[in-house]
């Protein structure tokens, strides 16, 4: 069951419908998204309840849902969530456009990202990813530059206006990741880590969600549903391909989950085709699958060089492989009634200088 007051009604009206579920054996939690406080429980309820509460001042409407989804539900929500990314130059995710991120998989140095910004920039990007904090499976493997790598990052947005998501991977550096970046990453590792759930979706930013390697369909969806717990509505949700019997690729991509996801939820989903196939031969064809399945975006790996790459270079595409998959996008896109997120070339951005 899902109270919604309404944006108007004073605190004390959600303490009112707290004390009449309390009376009816029902427990909730109350959240706020946006101006509008709501209150959640596991109880299905009863029409007759559903009916009384509707009845109390302050109360906008009552849901019976059913299944476990609550906030990241059609029922909450049927219309599609739009997220906003950036300030000076702004991506949106849900709606008419497509977004494209691009970048290296780990941020390496000032010259790297200097090059593989400009290229993915004029290629049509909108927005930049680059990891500063990196969870590799063996412990000898790069683990990023920290906080030096999120100080690369911030530099890059400063010189060309585009927004930027890198990952976070511990609780402890959300406040910091936060600060220097427009959207936070939850990895695929991480999809479960309650805590780090709880924190960065109470850090006032947007948030991309990877679907874990083994995770299940629902158990990514209720993994976005702790960010909307705490007050969080900005989630991307994103597939990067699960764990199968086949080692012909790095992942298995599961483009149906795209289209089960859009199904259930109203948040936007994209995908990654860079870790779910491995290969740059194989990104894409992916790639305009996504889009044919009715992705919302891409999240690309791309490099100037891609053999030197401490993290991740084999499945990187060089400068011409990410050109000519934007370009392939277009019509694709234009098939399916949708469009390439524009991009903008704000005062002091690279293109200007």
């Amino acid at each position: 069951m899902i109270v919604i007051m309404d944006p108007t009604a004073p605190r004390e009206s959600a303490g009112n419908v707290i004390e009449a579920l309390s009376k009816n054996g029902i427990d909730v939690a109350l959240t706020r998204l946006g101006n509008t406080a709501v209150l959640v429980s596991e109880s299905f309820g009863t029409p007759e309840l559903a009916e009384m509460l509707e009845s109390l001042p302050g109360v906008s409407r009552v849901l019976r849902v059913s299944g476990p989804q609550r906030l990241t539900s059609r029922a909450f929500r049927e219309h599609d969530t739009r997220v906003r990314v950036g300030k000076t130059v702004q991506a949106v995710f849900g709606g008419n456009d497509f977004v494209v991120i691009a970048g290296p998989c780990a941020v390496e140095s000032a010259e790297q990202m200097t090059g593989i910004v400009d290229l993915v920039h004029a290629g049509g990007a909108i927005m930049l990813r680059g990891g500063a904090f990196k969870p590799r499976t063996s412990p000898y493997s790069f683990q990023g530059l920290g906080l030096a790598g999120l100080t690369l990052l911030a530099e890059q947005r400063r010189r060309t206006g585009l927004p930027v998501v890198t990952e976070v991977v511990t609780p402890k550096d959300v406040e910091c990741v936060a600060e220097e970046s427009d959207m936070l990453q939850i990895g695929a590792r991480n999809m479960q880590n309650f805590e780090l759930l709880r924190e960065a979706g109470a850090a006032g930013k947007p948030v991309l969600l990877k679907r874990g390697m083994s995770a299940t369909i629902e158990e990514w969806l209720l993994a976005a549903e702790y960010l909307l717990h705490v007050g969080n509505d900005e989630v991307v949700l994103c597939e990067r391909g699960i764990r199968s019997y086949d080692r012909s690729t790095r992942f298995t991509l599961d483009l149906s989950a795209v289209a089960e996801a859009k199904r259930l939820t109203h948040l936007p989903v994209i995908v990654d085709p860079s870790h779910s196939t491995g290969k740059p031969h194989l990104v894409g064809p992916m790639s305009l699958a996504a889009a044919a399945a009715g992705a919302d975006g891409l999240i690309v790996d791309v490099h100037t060089d891609a053999r030197a790459a401490l993290c991740d270079g084999a499945q990187a595409l060089d400068g011409a492989q990410f050109a000519d998959l934007m370009d392939r996008l277009v019509p694709l896109l234009e098939a399916v009634g949708r469009r390439l997120a524009p991009t903008a070339h704000p005062a002091g951005s690279l293109a200007s200088a």
